[in-house]
């Protein structure tokens, strides 16, 4: 599949577009603001989904305009705020033209977090479940073992060819960071919760 990336909005935040390069049919991945840019990412494709990977501010900014402009579904985690077209909730498959996307469930930095997983490349959307220097922020101790458990039981059983396309900054390899990672879930947090980084 084609992917297409912006940073758009006030935080920097990373909109995709995934585009089937047999039929056109695309999907737009996290609309958190600037609807002309969103709408130049999606130029020649024919739009058929929106996809949410969790339902923070900056990266729905925009939702409710793309959804009025494009008139295609919201497919969101189930227990979210989201007003989604289709609720999801992870182990599901998500057709894109002739492709297929793999849900995955990632709570930590929000109940309501996804990746989605591209079936024929090593692509990864990942939202802020992790970055290239650590994972996604948490707001209590309880959350912050909600994404060690995340980081043990879904991203470390991905190969480490994945490719991490984060809601923030730059792509990155995850057998790259992996003994860093891991390093890190060795480590007792104690009630720790906020921003992380690998090297705590």
């Amino acid at each position: 599949m084609e992917l297409r990336c912006r940073a758009v909005g006030p935080w920097s935040m990373n909109a995709y577009v995934l585009v089937c390069p047999q039929t056109r049919a695309s999907v737009l991945v996290d609309p958190g603001a600037e609807p002309e840019t969103l709408a130049e990412l999606l130029a020649d494709t024919q739009p058929t989904g929106i996809l949410v990977t969790h339902a923070h501010p900056d990266h729905i900014g925009a939702l409710a305009e793309m959804r009025r402009r494009l008139q295609v579904p919201v497919m969101a985690h189930g227990s979210g705020t989201i007003p989604a077209d289709q609720k999801l909730y992870g182990g599901e498959r998500l057709s894109v033209g002739r492709h297929h996307l793999s849900v995955h469930a990632a709570p930590g930095h929000i109940a309501d977090q996804l990746c989605f997983g591209i079936e024929d490349n090593q692509d990864m959307l990942v939202g802020d479940t992790i970055f290239d220097g650590g994972p996604g922020k948490t707001w209590s101790p309880e959350d912050f073992q909600t994404t060690l458990s995340t980081l043990r039981h879904v991203v470390l059983a991905w190969p480490d060819d994945t490719i991490c396309h984060p809601g923030h900054g730059a792509a990155f390899r995850l057998g790259d960071i992996r003994p860093a990672v891991e390093r890190f879930l060795a480590k007792d947090h104690g009630n720790f919760y906020g921003d992380a980084n690998w090297h705590m």
